[in-house]
């Protein structure tokens, strides 16, 4: 027989309370986050009915229903109205007016005073309650607004978010961020990850181009929008940053929708940052539906998110994504990748939701440096450097396929364009739909042949041993549309062999220094001036790049972008809306100066010279504006509106162009010094411009730093541009 172990009574008793002890203290711990997560994001008793109207549209209506209710009192809902599975859109939209017509009779007899006293008057009356007015009726009689069901889609979001919620969980605690946020796509997307909005928001988390790019890599290979694991970073990283600027989480939340800027700009215009007072009092053309209620709805969808059985019953959750990553070493047609792990196309799409239609049919290569994701559990061990292992030299190119069009000019045939690029006449004829001997259209553009890049290896070879330059035929170095710079190559030599006058070359290609070209640049050429006269100037030949195709899912018209849309849809987001920067001009006629802004910036958009506006500010000659300096404007050549937009745009572009090549991947804090600038800051972190460094502390002042005044410094890497 075994021996046993006697443990004392007195013994067990003292363990029994150690555990009970521990299980109270863990208790205790769990409370306090919650308590902590809770303050994070309140739920205030003002905005209580509006919560539990988008848990009644979250939970209890579906796609093939909708309520009809009041724009801003949503306690008010006249009617649910009922479709059938089989309605279409026009049906739909029939039934919708009609209704709404019907109760904005009955609102408008309500505030006259002479409704008859029949049920529907009766029960509007009813809904209205101590609110109800002659005044307030006759305005609600012009906002009645129609809201699709959402409980089918919600319970398939709870089901997919399965696959995700443990990256977006770890994610929001690494950042420090509060739990709740990872309920957000839920309002987004309904954790759809290949949704997109009728303005272009795509993905789980609904980004913008514009705003996507900040933190995301987004080009014609490559949407990051729609890979859940890289969105969720992207969204973390914009969440913290609103956070910062606007400081508390509200408000963090409401810029997600309405833009930074916006947000800031109804906080400061309340005096507030009580998001219950915005929500209620505050007015802008701008600040609408899907804007007010962006907040209530998170919070609706919280409710919901912690006990869903509640109000779903059983559900089905989506296995977690079990993954690993491995970085492509070049440029690599899927076909090659599909032969070397073995995985078919339908199963790497799945994993690799972010690259385009343009690489899965063979158009585009995966960029080098995209992080391949593949199966771990049959993939365990895979490295880059086993992936270019298995790879074959032929599969490993130096650049993107360039894709490329041609503008037909007047009295040109299939035959004499397919003859000028050495295409086969069939070929081309296939490449674009089209009979061999169909009349074109002058200013029509043809698909040519994608011109492949050089292997890894020949682009080795070259640069070892370059190749004699021999001088092209004019005629057919002029027809080209680009010319790749080989080692050695000047400017004056490219031009007179392409026949392409140098003073066009680097208008064309934005070259400001003729000395600094590279080898393996692509240079643009203008081939008009060498090819046969055209009979018309708009009727002129070139080739020109291919322009960008939608993405994945990518709806091409209005029904299908309603058709896969969020319940609550988009604010009206500004160019760049996580740019908190106020553009707008005062009511002095004045405006702070922004980073990037000089008087002569100013002076362009107004139509006056600079120094008009230096005797109007009582600058000297030669003296510097400086960043946050108030500078008074003259307004005699054009409108503060014209102002207003040129100031804009050129912001615009300028972030456009920057996140075009790069991208945030972090924040670091630095403790000013004496002597220090913004100036001075900028330029101890390298490729960080000042106007991105003025973004991520607009409330900062940069005219008077004082010593030990922390700022937040955004961490900039450079990306990959694709050729093509």
């Amino acid at each position: 027989m075994p021996p046993t172990l006697r443990t004392p009574a007195g013994a067990r008793r003292c363990l029994a309370i150690l555990l009970f002890a521990g299980c109270i203290l863990l208790a205790a711990l769990v409370s306090r986050v919650a308590r902590a997560d809770d303050v994070a994001t309140p739920r205030p008793s003002e905005l209580e009915r509006d919560v539990q109207f988008w848990v009644r549209v979250y939970s209890q209506i579906t796609t093939n229903e909708g309520y009809l209710h009041d724009e801003r009192n949503l306690a008010v809902v006249y009617a649910t109205l009922n479709f059938g599975a089989n309605a279409g859109p026009r049906e739909r939209q029939a039934l919708i007016d009609a209704e709404r017509d019907r109760y904005a009779a009955v609102l408008r007899q309500l505030a006259t005073g002479q409704a008859p006293d029949g049920e529907d008057v009766q029960r509007v009356r009813a809904l209205w309650g101590r609110e109800g007015s002659p005044e307030r009726w006759l305005a609600a009689s012009r906002e009645i607004r129609f809201q699709l069901g959402q409980s089918d889609r919600f319970r398939a979001g709870l089901e997919r978010a399965g696959a995700w919620e443990t990256h977006i969980a770890q994610t929001l605690a690494n950042m420090g961020l509060p739990r709740q946020i990872a309920v957000l796509p839920h309002v987004e997307s309904s954790f759809n990850p290949a949704a997109y909005s009728k303005v272009g928001a795509a993905g789980l988390w609904q980004f913008m181009r514009s705003t996507g790019r900040r933190y995301l890599r987004i080009d014609s290979a490559v949407d990051e929008r729609l890979d859940p694991f890289r969105a969720t970073e992207a969204a973390a990283q914009l969440l913290a940053y609103n956070y910062r600027v606007l400081g508390s989480w509200p408000l963090a939340l409401t810029a997600y929708n309405h833009g930074t800027a916006g947000v800031r700009r109804a906080r400061d215009a309340m005096g507030t940052d009580d998001i219950a007072r915005i929500v209620r009092e505050y007015r802008s053309p701008s600040f609408g539906f899907a804007s007010r209620n962006f907040y209530v709805s998170f919070l609706a969808a919280l409710e919901i998110d912690r006990d869903p059985e509640k109000f779903f019953g059983r559900l089905v959750r989506a296995p977690e994504m079990d993954y690993l990553e491995v970085e492509v070493p070049a440029y690599v047609p899927v076909a090659a990748l599909e032969r070397v792990t073995k995985l078919a196309r339908s199963e790497l799409q799945l994993l690799n939701p972010a690259l385009q239609p343009i690489v899965w049919n063979g158009q585009r290569l995966v960029p080098r440096g995209y992080r391949l994701r593949l199966p771990a559990e049959s993939h365990r061990g895979w490295t880059s450097e086993l992936l270019a292992q298995r790879l074959a030299p032929a599969e490993l190119f130096a650049g993107q396929t360039e894709p490329r069009l041609h503008k037909v000019r007047g009295g040109e045939t299939l035959a004499r364009i397919a003859a000028r690029y050495g295409v086969a006449l069939h070929e081309l004829a296939e490449l674009n739909d089209l009979g061999i001997r169909v009349k074109l259209r002058a200013g029509r553009l043809l698909k040519l042949p994608d011109v492949m890049p050089r292997t890894l290896a020949s682009a080795r070879n070259a640069a070892a041993e370059p190749a004699p330059t021999v001088p092209l035929p004019v005629s057919d170095a002029a027809q080209a549309a680009v010319y790749v710079v080989r080692r050695g190559d000047v400017l004056s030599d490219i031009a007179a062999r392409v026949g392409v006058p140098g003073v066009d070359l680097l208008r064309l290609n934005d070259i400001r220094n003729p000395d600094f070209i590279y080898e393996g640049q692509q240079l643009r050429l203008r081939t008009a001036e060498v090819a046969a006269p055209p009979t018309s100037a708009g009727d002129a030949a070139e080739a020109v790049p291919a322009g960008r195709t939608p993405g994945r899912g990518e709806p091409v018209s209005r029904t299908q972008a309603e058709a896969l849309s969020p319940a609550l849809g988009p604010g009206i987001e500004p160019l760049q809306s996580a740019d908190p920067i106020e553009y707008g001009v005062r009511r002095d006629g004045s405006v702070q100066v922004a980073a990037a802004e000089t008087l002569g910036h100013y002076a362009e958009w107004l139509g006056v010279s600079a120094a008009t506006l230096r005797r109007l500010n009582g600058l000297r000659s030669g003296q510097p504006v400086l960043i946050g300096r108030t500078v008074k404007l003259d307004f005699s050549q054009v409108s503060r509106e014209s102002f207003e937009e040129a100031r804009r745009r050129y912001h615009s572009q300028l972030q456009t162009e920057f996140f075009a090549a790069h991208r945030i991947v972090g924040t670091d804090i630095y403790i000013i010094r004496r002597g220090d600038s913004l100036w001075s800051v900028a330029q101890r972190y390298s490729k960080l411009p000042v106007w991105l460094l003025q973004q991520y502390n607009p409330d900062v002042d940069f005219t008077e730093m004082r010593a030990g005044i922390e700022v937040v410094v955004p961490r900039v890497e450079e990306i990959a541009v694709p050729v093509g």
